[in-house]
């Protein structure tokens, strides 16, 4: 029996037991059941190899860039002695091996006072982790965490998360409905059940209620780890950077990002979740308005929601993106890299895809929005 019908069996079980589940149930079971979800498995989940890109897979300039407005950030809070740098969802950890490797290449002071941690729910790749930064963790500048709960931060943070509220499940409403996955001649299907006042509530305050043929998502798992980084900064002060493709409640009611939930595999995307589970990543655009309005009310302050070219052209702007080019020595070195840059920024490429929510907490206001990367949301 193979691994997509072992789950695909569990899963059925499920329902068999239990009567048909919300979509958020079977998302959650198709990307983190243990052993058998799709973030849980031994396999390769990025890059060529894998089913899609992340910004750092492309080059590592992204990393040296963030590395860069981190250590700004950290001379805004007045240069602390140490400062924890928490990493949501880190792959394989790509972007924290560029980040500390170029901070202490370049940022000598701030380098000394970082300390990283990542947090990362999948055994597999929490190892995957442990091989990729044995170095800096057995320099003591690098742990890897289960739970948010169990790393133990300082007075001064940076929680960062990139593409990672995109894979947290969400519960689908249809015009019809909100949508129960059930099971029959082994194969899944949809029913519809009565919205709940929850569902409801979110639709009125964040989102559209879905016309004829429509259907939206409704993101509670990412409301609660909003509410969790906000917890985390009680007593603390730091700064927020969550990187993801997404939306504001105002581009739904102009008529779009209604039904994002997508499917990827081997390059290729889906709009079938049902096809092949385990085997799959699934995710949803995020609902940016939701987000900034549940850190607002657990006290961070909001500092902008620009596009990651804007963010990125602001960051490297004053150094002409000197951390892409510092490494080049020949004429055609130069031209590749410029080509992943582009990449990161263009329209065409990453940069108009993906956004960037900033927030901060116990920050002078005056000095969080000198940050390099806000220079284009002024």
């Amino acid at each position: 029996m193979s691994l997509r019908d072992t789950l695909r069996e569990r899963i059925a079980d499920e329902i068999r037991r239990s009567g048909p589940i919300p979509f958020s149930r079977y998302m959650e079971l198709c990307l983190y059941e243990p052993e058998l979800g799709y973030y849980s498995r031994a396999r390769e989940q990025f890059g060529k190899a894998g089913d899609f890109y992340t910004s750092s897979d492309v080059h590592a300039v992204f990393g040296r860039l963030l590395a860069r407005q981190f250590e700004e950030m950290w001379r805004g809070l007045d240069s602390p002695a140490r400062i924890d740098l928490i990493e949501f969802g880190p792959g394989r950890g790509l972007f924290a091996r560029d980040v500390l490797d170029w901070s202490a290449k370049q940022f000598p002071e701030f380098s000394r006072a970082l300390h990283y941690a990542l947090v990362e729910q999948s055994a597999h790749l929490r190892t995957k982790l442990q091989e990729r930064l044995a170095g800096h963790i057995t320099d003591g500048k690098c742990k890897i965490f289960d739970s948010l709960e169990a790393s133990r931060a300082s007075d001064s943070i940076i929680v960062f998360a990139n593409e990672f509220f995109d894979a947290l499940p969400v519960e689908a409403v249809d015009h019809r409905g909100a949508v129960r996955v059930g099971y029959e001649n082994g194969r899944f299907t949809e029913t519809f059940a009565g919205i709940s006042a929850a569902e409801n509530e979110f639709l009125d305050r964040y989102g559209v209620h879905p016309e004829e043929g429509e259907r939206v998502e409704v993101p509670f798992a990412s409301l609660e780890w909003m509410e969790r980084i906000a917890k985390g900064f009680e007593r603390r002060r730091g700064f927020v950077v969550l990187i993801d493709y997404g939306y504001t409640r105002e581009e739904q009611l102009a008529g779009r990002h209604r039904d994002t939930i997508m499917s990827y595999r081997q390059h290729t995307a889906s709009a079938s979740p049902y096809e092949a589970p385990g085997e799959q990543d699934i995710t949803a655009h995020v609902n940016f308005t939701a987000l900034r309005a549940i850190g607002v009310e657990r006290g961070l302050e909001p500092l902008a929601l620009l596009t990651q070219s804007q963010f990125l052209i602001g960051i490297g702007e004053e150094t002409q993106f000197a951390d892409a080019f510092q490494d080049c020595k020949l004429p055609q070195e130069h031209t590749k890299v410029a080509l992943q840059l582009k990449h990161l920024i263009a329209p065409t490429g990453m940069g108009e895809t993906f956004q960037v929510l900033l927030m901060s907490h116990n920050v002078a206001h005056e000095k969080a929005i000198r940050l390099g990367g806000l220079k284009l949301a002024r």
